[in-house]
């Protein structure tokens, strides 16, 4: 440590220490208030709401109170002007005005400008909507083409319809004839028809566009029911979901020799699904993270006292965390909701550890207990304070990327570590200096840790003597693996945070593997003004596009102008049955062809097989699109839709990670070369903080995976979590050094102090990220599967790497002598 930062430190810790550890009343009430108001940010967040803004309106009132009266001549002018209540712009006159006329200056009336030919009328028709709905009602069975089967199906229907907060149900029943001026035949025959009637719906319908594909599949054993909520009459969140399909089921029963099944999945379900699964597992995994610590620090200290006091602290942290965010208002996702309260829960723990691991060893070799905890304050205060900073770097990095869900948990990391160290620097030091502090130290002497210490010391000695060798090793492979990671592919899906077993994921797999998938993209061809809107060429291109979709095996069932008009009668190419639009049912019309806005749609289904996999496709779809424009000047072909918004918007995560990551490596950077007043220990630090990540990625990558949301916050996270054991050994060693001790000595000591922290903390947090391996959402299993690799490689890091590139590489201390007397 530098004579400066010393000098600049040390007396803010001896301070933070006097007033934690003597004025123990004044710590205490401040603890209490933080709790209270992080139980009210809980409980009751709109008290505190109310409470700022009654008091914002209490100062409001307040200083129009202490302004002076009016002038009443000033206002009886203002009240006769005849511009009063008008807004004046910056040349003088009312806003959106003409300046007004100046003596000897013509007034100059603006001439009109020319009105622009008025656009044609869209004719007053609403289009059909084939796919989406509010909530979609899967139904399954083998006997809907039967005569009961049909009237257990218009049964349901007509049931779901008679809820108040149904609006409408949109199913094969619903679906317009093709030809407009010919006769009605419904794709579902009536109750009462033969079942060779009903056998040949089932092939009729099995063919027609309109039917295979979007609202059933095409061996016509599921149904689906898109359902219009009208959320007026909507008065709990499982009117949404459990009703509909009580309903329908209910309904079922009535026919015994129907086998039917229902299930409900869609944007609303999986959305409710994923918030139900957030709530649910808060609770859990705040339970088992502050268990799971309780139990590692019992096994670890040997003593009941030690394992108190440290696991208050992230308990306190993780509770005014969660409390501190619902105040700020920011709504719960599956990261703040899982993966932050154990986050915070192991990065207090660990801060902990360190701090406890001295205190005991103080109380050990005969101090008080409040100059034990004195002594920790002084000792790892700075230290804390050091890793609270980086990773609070490390997780504010996140608020700079694109995705709300990801700049939200970045902010929620940020104040959760600033609290945390609040609870760490005070509640154990205060609760060290209490009566428990007097058998805090019980058990140090059967640590597990520190009996095994001495076989890991030997790493460091071997590492040590071959300094040359494992740095250059150890600076090469981390460049070869950030390499390697580097080649991630972005990737995201739909039910990512749900349930393996959710009632909407399973669902939405069935619509998939049934009917070629449920979310639904399409792609507008546009259309020069100089193209007649009823030239054939405009069928030609839509055809074209068409093909195209149909010759990838994993976009299901285009539905298109030119599939229409090939379900029409007759024969011949799309551009010579142009005419044969007006046979089409208007409604049926507008939603793929819209001649006044000069574009024509093509609608299609994906599965929910990742945007990894679509990636390639819409690729190679985009360059047979721009094919065609070629082919057809005069013609734009654009695709559109969440799916491809998506897949488009995950290539900014690649941006936002290396953003990130690489705004957060040059703070870190540039915050350890001006606290340890050194570049090259500022270098130093790069290779035991990259190499966790970039191993990291590259696991990922030999194991198949991708590049995802989750994994773009638990890259970031590691990083914050891992540069913290690098900086708890290098600020020893820099204090090794400053007290005059060889380079090789002063590693072997700092491994000494810290490397029961080290090693103890690591434990903690590889069991504690294995707490969300238990959750069902594959996104918290992701973002613990990257976590518990991160922290193994970096205390391997630490243990091999850095030793030899501190041995190798790290700064003469000239004034090791004159600060040898001062340490004295």
């Amino acid at each position: 440590m530098t004579r400066r930062r010393v000098e600049i430190a040390a007396p803010v810790l001896s301070k933070l220490a006097d007033v934690v550890v003597d004025r123990y009343r004044l710590t205490l009430s401040i603890l209490v208030g933080l709790t209270v108001v992080a139980a009210i940010g809980q409980s009751r967040p709109e008290w505190i709401w109310d409470l700022g803004r009654d008091l914002r309106d209490l100062s409001g009132r307040v200083t129009s109170a202490l302004q002076p009266p009016a002038d009443p001549e000033s206002e009886s002018a203002s009240e006769s002007s005849p511009n009063r209540g008008a807004a004046y712009s910056d040349r003088g006159g009312p806003s959106g005005a003409t300046e007004p006329p100046r003596p000897g200056r013509p007034v100059q009336t603006p001439a009109p400008e020319p009105s622009p030919e008025p656009p044609s009328e869209p004719p007053d028709v609403t289009p059909l909507r084939m796919a989406g709905g509010d909530v979609i009602v899967v139904a399954r069975s083998s006997d809907f083409f039967t005569p009961s089967g049909a009237a257990m199906m218009r049964d349901v229907v007509g049931s779901l319809e008679a809820l108040s907060h149904v609006d409408r149900v949109f199913w094969l029943d619903r679906i317009p004839v093709l030809n407009l001026f010919g006769l009605p035949q419904p794709l579902l025959p009536r109750d009462d028809a033969s079942r060779a009637r009903f056998e040949a719906a089932r092939d009729r319908a099995s063919r027609h566009p309109l039917a295979a594909g979007q609202v059933m599949s095409p061996d016509g054993e599921t149904f689906l029911l898109m359902v219009d909520i009208d959320w007026l009459f909507v008065e709990q969140d499982g009117d949404c979901t459990d009703r509909l399909r009580d309903v329908a089921t209910q309904v079922a029963e009535g026919y015994p020799d129907v086998e039917a099944t229902f299930a409900v999945t869609g944007n609303v379900p999986i959305r409710l699904s994923r918030a139900a699964s957030n709530r649910s597992n808060e609770i859990k995994y705040q339970l088992i993270g502050n268990v799971t610590a309780i139990v590692i620090a019992l096994f670890l200290f040997r003593g009941l006292a030690a394992v108190i006091v440290v696991a208050l602290a992230p308990a306190a942290g993780v509770f005014w965390t969660m409390g501190a965010i619902r105040l700020l208002g920011i709504a719960d996702n599956g990261f703040t909701a899982v993966i932050l309260p154990v986050l915070i829960c192991m990065i207090g723990f660990t801060d902990g550890v360190h701090m406890m691991v001295h205190i005991r060893r103080r109380r050990a070799a005969g101090d008080s207990p409040g100059m034990a905890a004195k002594g920790a304050i002084r000792a790892v205060g700075m230290a804390c304070w050091l890793t609270s900073l980086t990773t609070a770097i490390g997780f504010g990095s996140l608020m700079l990327a694109s995705e709300d869900v990801v700049r939200e948990f970045g902010m929620c990391c940020v104040v959760g570590v600033m609290l945390t160290f609040v609870s760490v620097a005070t509640i154990i030091p205060w609760a060290s200096a209490t009566r428990l502090g007097n058998r805090i130290h019980a058990g140090h002497e059967g640590n597990v840790i520190d009996r095994g210490l001495s076989r890991v010391a030997g790493l460091v000695h071997w590492v040590v003597l071959r300094s040359r060798l494992v740095a250059g090793v150890g600076i090469a492979v981390t460049a070869a693996l950030a390499f390697s990671a580097s080649r991630l592919t972005p990737d995201q899906r739909l039910t990512s945070s749900l349930d393996r077993g959710s009632e909407a994921a399973a669902a939405l797999q069935h619509v998939d593997e049934a009917l070629g998938g449920l979310e639904t993209a399409n792609v507008v061809v546009r259309w020069s003004p100089e193209i007649d809107s009823d030239s054939g060429r405009i069928a030609a291109v839509v055809a074209e596009v068409d093909g195209a979709l149909r010759g990838e095996p994993l976009i299901g069932h285009p539905l298109s102008l030119a599939s229409l008009l090939d379900a029409l009668p007759g024969d011949g190419p799309p551009e010579t049955r142009m005419s044969l639009l007006d046979l089409l049912p208007p409604p049926l019309k507008r939603a793929h062809y819209e001649p006044e806005r000069r574009r024509a749609e093509v609608r299609f289904r994906i599965r929910d097989l990742g945007i990894a996999t679509y990636g390639p496709v819409f690729e190679r779809l985009e360059k047979r699109f721009a094919a065609i424009e070629r082919d057809h000047p005069g013609f734009g072909v654009t695709m559109e839709g969440d799916a491809v918004r998506r897949w488009e918007r995950l290539y900014r995560v690649v941006v936002d990670l290396a953003t990130s990551l690489g705004t957060a490596s040059v703070i870190i950077f540039v915050a350890l070369t001006v606290i340890f007043r050194s570049l090259r220990l500022g270098l130093i630090s790069i290779v035991p903080n990259l190499f966790p990540l970039a191993a990291t990625g590259s696991l990922i990558l030999v194991g198949g995976g991708h590049l995802e949301i989750v994994s773009v916050c638990a890259f970031t996270v590691c990083l914050g979590i891992a540069v913290d054991d690098t900086i708890h050994f290098m600020t020893r060693f820099v204090d090794e050094r400053r007290r005059g001790k060889p380079c090789r000595e002063a590693i072997q000591d700092a491994f000494v102090s810290v490397g029961t922290a080290l090693i103890m903390t690591t434990i903690v947090l590889v069991i504690g990220f294995g707490t969300a391996l238990l959750s069902d959402a594959r996104d918290h299993r992701i973002f613990a599967t990257m976590g518990i690799l991160t922290i193994l490689t970096a205390l391997f890091a630490d243990l091999v790497f850095l030793p030899a590139l501190l041995d190798r590489f790290a700064p003469s201390f000239a004034d090791a002598d004159d600060s040898r007397s001062s340490d004295s």
